[in-house]
């Protein structure tokens, strides 16, 4: 059966939902993103390609992109932060549940008993009273809110706007820590690949160095070369074969770690032979470098989502030294038996509106306001420092790559001419015309270039991973976070 709910408690139902309504305005203050306080990048705003590449067009190493899938996938600190963010969707739902009543259905038998001496009083002592006394039964059921808060001023808004700003920089810094994570796992996999080629080149070196071992032991029983040669060859062996040992230890050093950063056994399928001469892994980046990057960085953009919560909590503070007004109200039916609840006659109901006006607080409510700018200002001070730590990270890597590229040439230059100095060491010594011990050193500086020659090619690459995760990893990869109207706020 349908009832009509009474016109006084539908009037006072609507003014409470168009006062609600009305509560969009918040005394928040107006927002304005902090001027960055750095210089311009080197290269202005030419081309954005270097801040725009996604990461699996950076890294075109099919088994790096197949590593740092599973990375993704599997890591800890990323299934962490991932909860994290979980953690605070779910924090703001809780807080923005409170911008809407609380509707339950209730039920409830009352069961009191009098004494008969009570209820000849009440009677005025008229005939019928029982002198035993009696039980009176009262049931009722219905549905009701409580304590609804009217939101006139917008301390509830701006509550929610700050649980929406925490869960946006979760978003933010689950993406900076997927950004970190591909670049550690790059990072990892090219040291595993250095490693390797560090190791072929050591057991290359000392095949020929223990054949020129075997040589000059030949030599020297039959007097054809001196004992110090003899020993600066045994030298140069037992140099590769020490080598040997160590690039072993740190390659299986090296996959651990990678196998670490994976969260998961390193596939079988990965082949690590042929080191850093497998191919390209490394994209390379363009010159150009948009002026405004460093605001797009996933970790920058999670200290101003801080900083927008904060400033939302100065509205709060601020709603707080005004009046509020809560609602209290239930429809539904009552009746002395419990068969008679749902019979005409029996529907009842109640509105208790209430304000409560603060007068004395002690100086508490004007503390909370001071401590919300305070929090405010602190924020300020912490997004600008992550600009200037986005700013040293990128002109750093900058830097480097410049000098880096001129470092590498010139130590390539260095192995061709350490080869050939070698090549014509070997060649005057077999033809008679120099002794031995020119062609060892020759091949000793040889190794030693070449060497540096493939550490430097690891710390290049490497510099060139740095460069992509501060530039923010690429916005091909991103997805921003829904608007505040998308996730239900305004």
């Amino acid at each position: 059966m349908i009832r009509k709910i009474p016109l006084s408690l539908t009037g006072a139902l609507a003014a409470a939902l168009a006062a609600t309504a009305l509560a969009a305005c918040t005394m928040e203050p107006d927002y304005q993103r902090p001027a960055p306080p750095v210089p311009a990048l080197d290269g202005g705003t030419g081309s954005s390609a270097a801040a725009d590449i996604g990461w699996r067009e950076f890294f075109p190493d099919p088994q790096l992109q197949q590593l740092i899938v599973i990375a993704l996938a599997d890591n800890r600190d990323l299934r962490v932060a991932a909860l994290n963010v979980q953690s605070a969707q779910a924090q703001y739902r809780i807080q923005r549940a409170d911008l809407f009543p609380t509707i339950s259905a209730t039920g409830s038998e009352d069961v009191q008993r009098y004494p008969g001496s009570v209820l000849a009083a009440q009677s005025g002592g008229a005939a019928g009273a029982t002198p035993g006394g009696a039980i009176v039964r009262t049931y009722d059921v219905g549905i009701g809110f409580t304590s609804y808060e009217l939101d006139l001023f917008g301390r509830i808004r701006s509550l929610d706007h700050a649980a929406l700003q925490t869960y946006f920089r979760y978003q933010e810094t689950q993406r900076s820590t997927q950004l970190s994570l591909v670049a550690e796992v790059a990072a990892a996999y090219l040291a595993v690949l250095t490693d390797q080629t560090l190791l072929d080149l050591t057991a290359q070196t000392l095949k020929s160095q223990s054949d020129s071992l075997d040589l000059t032991q030949k030599l020297f029983d039959h007097g054809a070369t001196t004992q110090l040669a003899l020993r600066q060859a045994e030298t140069t062996v037992d140099t590769a074969q020490a080598n040997l040992a160590q690039y072993t230890r740190q390659l299986a050093q090296d996959r651990d770690a990678l196998q670490l950063l994976l969260g998961a056994p390193i596939p079988n399928g990965i082949d690590f032979s042929g080191g850093l001469d497998r191919g390209a892994v490394v994209a390379e980046l363009e010159e150009g470098i948009p002026s405004d990057v460093l605001v797009r960085r996933p970790d920058v953009l999670a200290a101003e989502h801080q900083l927008l919560s904060a400033n939302a909590n100065i509205g709060a503070a601020r709603a707080a030294f005004f009046p509020s007004v809560t609602l209290t109200g239930s429809y539904g039916t009552a009746s002395s038996q419990l068969s008679g609840l749902f019979k005409g006659g029996s529907e009842a109901w109640t509105f208790n509106p209430a304000i409560t006006v603060p007068i004395f607080t002690a100086g508490s409510n004007l503390a909370n306001l001071d401590l919300s700018k305070l929090q405010r200002d602190t924020n300020v001070a912490q997004y600008e420092k992550a600009i200037q730590t986005a700013f040293r990270e990128v002109q750093d890597a900058l830097v480097a790559r410049g000098t880096l590229n001129q470092q590498l040439a010139a130590q390539q230059a260095l192995v061709e001419a350490s080869a050939d100095a070698y090549r014509l060491a070997d060649i005057r010594f077999k033809g008679g015309v120099d002794n031995y011990l020119s062609a060892l050193d020759a091949q000793r500086s040889l190794y030693s270039a070449q060497q540096s020659l493939q550490e430097l090619r690891l710390t290049r690459l490497q510099n060139l991973v740095t460069l992509y995760k501060a530039l923010g990893g690429g916005l091909a990869e991103y997805s921003a976070p829904p608007s505040a109207a998308a996730g239900g706020g305004s």
